[in-house]
Formats: structure tokens, C-alpha cells, sequence
């Protein structure tokens, strides 16, 4: 399971959705990628695979940032999200 997670201005806790395949997470992640560089669409929803009726409409303005992850089984999981340094 992959989650595409959007980090929203002004806000502290982000904005997810799950994907089952690593090509469809990738797709979505670059979509949203290339919306942020275009500017286009204003509005964008996006819809969760894991929960059917779980969707997501946020203007793209007010989003600052997307990342994509693996979700890990356990609560201890060796992959994290965002970029890390390990000492």
C-alpha cells in the first residue's frame, strides 16, 4: 500500500490517500506534480483506494507540497515518510 500524502498551507497535519500499486501511486504523485507546475486545475480532487468513499477536493493553490511513501505493516516500519538522517 502506498499513501500520497499533500502538506497544505497553514496547516499541520496533511492531506492522504492510498494507492495498492506502486504505478498508480507514481501516476497520482506526478499528476499532482505537474498540477502544481501548471497551476491547473484550481480544483483538485483526488480519491482513495483503500477507502472507496474517501475523496479529497483542495484548491491546488493552497498546496505546498506532495509526497509519496510505502505504508509499512508495523507500527515500527523501517521506511518513513519525508526525508530523514540516520546518525
Amino acid at each position: 500500500m502506498y499513501l500520497i500524502e499533500l502538506a497544505l498551507k497553514l496547516s499541520p497535519i496533511p492531506l492522504s490517500v492510498q494507492r495498492k500499486e506502486l504505478d498508480d501511486a507514481k501516476a497520482l504523485y506526478e499528476f499532482v506534480k505537474e498540477s502544481l507546475l501548471k497551476g491547473e486545475p484550481k480544483l483538485l480532487e483526488i480519491t482513495c483506494e483503500q477507502l472507496e468513499d474517501k475523496k479529497i477536493a483542495v484548491l491546488l493553490s493552497e498546496v505546498l507540497a506532495v509526497q509519496m511513501y510505502e505504508k509499512t505493516a508495523g507500527a515500527g516500519g523501517s521506511r518513513r515518510p519525508g526525508f530523514s538522517f540516520d546518525a
